[in-house]
């Protein structure tokens, strides 16, 4: 078995990028997606939504980058074009979005997808034995549940 400077199995982190890759590709949408809701935002949540979509996108730039540099610890190339953001996202693509309860379902649906694709990398990161890779996942995950819990309650 070959393996990295960080002793993890060669074979096994190629599939890793892949999948971080896509979640790359993912989160780069969803961020879009975000700034586009914070400057489309109309109605009588306007003010609050407006934070709280800025909130999100600030968050989600953080991960983009940290995704980013993952993906290059583990010696892989980061995606960096709009064709393979769009080629790789499942995350719906929120266009004129200005209505408060139609852009939270879109973060929802959103966030929803990103922590499928976040699971599934944390299971192979678990059988890599890539703890930092993991650590990421699990972090990400439970951020984004309770965000998801959150907006669900404001929704109802």
């Amino acid at each position: 078995m070959e393996l990295t400077i960080l002793g993890l199995n060669k074979k096994k982190v190629v599939g890793l990028n892949q999948n971080l890759n896509e979640l790359l590709a993912n989160f780069q949408v969803y961020y879009q997606n975000l700034r586009g809701l914070h400057w489309n935002i109309k109605g009588k949540s306007f003010f609050e939504l407006h934070v709280k979509f800025e909130e999100l996108y600030t968050d989600s730039q953080e991960k983009i980058d940290l995704i980013a540099e993952r993906i290059l610890t583990l010696e892989g190339n980061p995606l960096h074009t709009f064709d393979d953001y769009i080629a790789l996202s499942n995350v719906p693509v929120g266009k004129n979005i200005s209505n408060d309860i139609k852009s939270v379902e879109l973060v929802v649906n959103s966030l929803s997808e990103l922590i499928k694709i976040e699971r599934n990398i944390l299971e192979q990161s678990d059988d890599a034995n890539d703890e930092g890779t993991n650590a990421m996942m699990s972090d990400f995950i439970s951020e984004q549940e309770k965000t998801i819990w959150m907006l669900k309650s404001w929704l109802a």
